[in-house]
């Protein structure tokens, strides 16, 4: 069987791209092969292939569900937010510049050969392509230019499911209007409507049900339960930020959630650890003693350091290594712990230098050239703090994306890039302060575990190990699992086979 489906929303967040890795799933598990498709991107998390090529986080999600890895086809284009009215555009992977939002608008139509082709690509070595839309397609004022919605299903013929979030509230006027706004020819393309996120007992639902289907002259093909799955976010539309607790002593770990946040999906493994309470906060007077406080990637790092200068995170963050606190900084988060910023072509901003929080003796200079590669490494740093008896050489793997080279001065490194045979990353004498470029690092259980044990020492606790396995892609895999069985059980998967057969 040769065919594709597409899955739209009547919003942004409703459950699309868990949705379609839970099809990808289903497909793979009953023999076709299978590739997820979003033409159209906007998100802050974003991943690099094996060829060095950057793509939105939610499309490897689904090709791991698929079991294949991701190629950047599956994602031609992705926009990463520098402001409210503009994004970084990355084409095929690579950053083709920065475009204000009406510039993007009357530029994006050059990109219809590059999706249609990547599209081509995927479609012609795989039985079946799962499709994910963009927010609604019932943005009236967007619809000229759509790449991502029914502008793309009307260009490949697609059938579409329409799916929308009864957990939020008013799903059957959402769904109705959605169908309603819709041109003749893109109604004729939705062949189904699916709710999503449901609390409580379907019976109640029923009489809805069956009226629904009349309004829209469209089967609802199932109702999906509200499911909680350890899998990594799209963007910052998440429940992840409220943040997790856990009863009895515990180790505590926050995040600052920088206005312009990126790959907070770093952060995923932290909520897998029993005793780790795991929290997002935005100014010091959130603080809660934490263990460790991590400063994550950024998608603008001078503009986010200078808010939080303004915030008095400087002050709080010298008295939280002060009280004994571990300071981490991933990426960007990396580059404000240094003691300046340099951006003399205006690549990030329009300020051509800023002071870091001086916490490592070293200087970061912006520059257009983005890099983006996988990592294999090994940890090999021990002498001082929370590393103590850490660097016996524990495997790493990751993967870097950052604008911008530092210049490291005498600073220890502990990370080894074995592919380039040399060392990344710094900590300070102490051993209080530890930053990195890789992103992915916690997804390492047997070096997450290392580091959490040490806080563990330091705090009087005693150590623990954890029953996880390897790796948290190895977790993820049970996760994928478990998300097919569920959506099999809620849909009416011979009705969808239907449609993706019979096409529109």
């Amino acid at each position: 069987m040769k065919g594709k489906l597409m899955i739209q929303g009547t919003a942004s967040s409703v459950g699309k791209s868990l949705l379609c890795a839970a099809f990808c799933r289903i497909f793979r598990e009953d023999g076709f092969s299978v590739a997820p498709f979003k033409s159209q991107n906007m998100a802050l998390n974003s991943y690099v292939t094996a060829d060095g090529l950057e793509m939105g986080r939610a499309q490897v999600m689904q090709a791991e569900a698929a079991l294949i890895p991701p190629v950047v086809e599956m994602n031609p284009v992705l926009l990463k937010p520098t402001s409210d009215q503009g994004s970084q555009v990355i084409v095929m992977g690579r950053p083709v510049g920065s475009m204000a939002a009406m510039d993007y608008l009357r530029w994006k139509e050059k990109l219809l050969p590059v999706i249609d082709q990547a599209y081509k690509k995927l479609a012609e070595s795989h039985d079946i392509i799962v499709i994910e839309g963009a927010g609604s397609p019932a943005e009236i004022n967007l619809k000229q230019q759509d790449l991502v919605n029914m502008g793309l299903a009307r260009r490949i013929k697609a059938p579409v499911l329409l799916v929308g979030d009864i957990d939020r509230g008013g799903v059957f006027a959402s769904l109705y209007g959605t169908a309603a706004l819709l041109e003749p020819a893109e109604r004729e393309l939705l062949q189904g409507v699916i709710i999503n996120k449901f609390r409580g007992d379907r019976a109640v639902l029923e009489p809805g049900l069956e009226q629904l289907a009349e309004l829209v002259n469209l089967p609802v093909l199932g109702v999906v339960p509200y499911m909680h799955f350890n899998l990594d976010d799209e963007d910052s539309v998440t429940d992840r930020f409220r943040g997790r607790s856990v009863a009895g002593p515990a180790l505590n770990v926050q995040v600052i959630r920088l206005p312009r946040i990126s790959n907070f999906t770093d952060f995923n493994p932290l909520e897998l650890f029993d005793d780790v309470n795991f929290s997002y906060i935005h100014e010091p007077n959130e603080l809660e003693s934490p263990d460790l406080l991590i400063l994550p990637g950024s998608k603008n790092t001078i503009e986010d350091l200078i808010s939080l200068r303004k915030m008095g995170w400087d002050k709080a963050l010298r008295e939280h290594v002060g009280a004994g606190g571990l300071l981490m900084g991933i990426c960007g988060g990396f580059q404000m712990l240094g003691e300046r910023i340099r951006d003399p072509e205006g690549v990030e901003s329009s300020v051509p230098e800023v002071p870091g929080f001086g916490f490592l003796a070293m200087t970061t200079v912006m520059e257009s050239e983005k890099s983006t590669r996988q990592v294999e490494a090994a940890w090999l740093y021990s002498d001082h703090g929370y590393f103590s008896g850490m660097g016996d050489g524990t495997a790493i793997s990751g993967y870097e994306i950052h604008m911008g080279q530092t210049e490291y001065g005498t600073l220890e490194q502990p990370v080894y890039l074995k592919d380039a045979a040399v060392r990344e990353g710094a900590v300070n004498r102490e051993g209080t302060v530890f930053g990195t470029y890789l992103h992915g690092i916690f997804d390492n259980f047997a070096w997450t575990e290392k580091l959490l044990n040490g806080l563990r020492r330091r705090r009087g606790l005693p150590e623990m190990k954890s029953d996880l396995p390897l790796s948290y892609r190895d977790f993820k895999e049970g996760e994928y699992t478990r998300l097919a069985s569920v959506v099999r059980e809620s849909l009416d998967l011979d009705l969808i086979y239907d449609t993706i057969r019979r096409g529109v």
